[in-house]
C-alpha cells in the first residue's frame, strides 16, 4: 500500500457524525428552551404579591392599592419589606402593610 495514497479523516469531522452532531445540538437546545419555558411558568404560578410588588418596585411602576378599609392608596412603589409596600405619590409616602392589601393594580 501506498501512504501517498491514503486520505486521512479527521473522527469529528467524518460525515456521519457531522448530520448526528448537528440533530442532537438541536434537540438540546429545544430541551432547554422547553425546560426554562417551564421553570418560568413555574415560577409565575408560585409568584405572590410580594414579588409582584418587588417586581413593580424595580421596574418604578406605580401601583393602586385597596386597603380593607376601603381606602385607595396609590403611588410609585419605592420599597417592600417583609410585610408591607411604601408607595410615594410625589407629596408623601405610604406605608401599607401586605395584611391589609384588598387589591393592587399596576401600571
Amino acid at each position: 500500500m501506498d501512504l501517498g495514497e491514503c486520505v486521512v479523516v479527521d473522527p469529528l469531522r467524518h460525515p456521519d457524525l457531522e448530520g448526528v452532531g448537528r440533530k442532537l445540538r438541536r434537540q438540546l437546545h429545544e430541551t432547554l428552551d422547553a425546560e426554562q419555558a417551564a421553570a418560568r411558568e413555574a415560577a409565575l404560578r408560585r409568584r405572590g404579591l410580594r414579588e409582584r410588588l418587588l417586581e413593580a418596585a424595580d421596574r418604578g411602576e406605580h401601583a393602586t392599592v385597596s386597603s380593607t378599609d376601603g381606602e385607595l392608596h396609590q403611588g410609585r412603589v419605592v420599597a417592600v419589606g417583609v410585610d408591607h409596600v411604601v408607595l410615594d405619590d410625589g407629596t408623601s409616602e405610604r406605608f401599607v402593610t401586605f395584611g391589609h392589601i384588598v387589591t393592587a393594580a399596576f401600571r
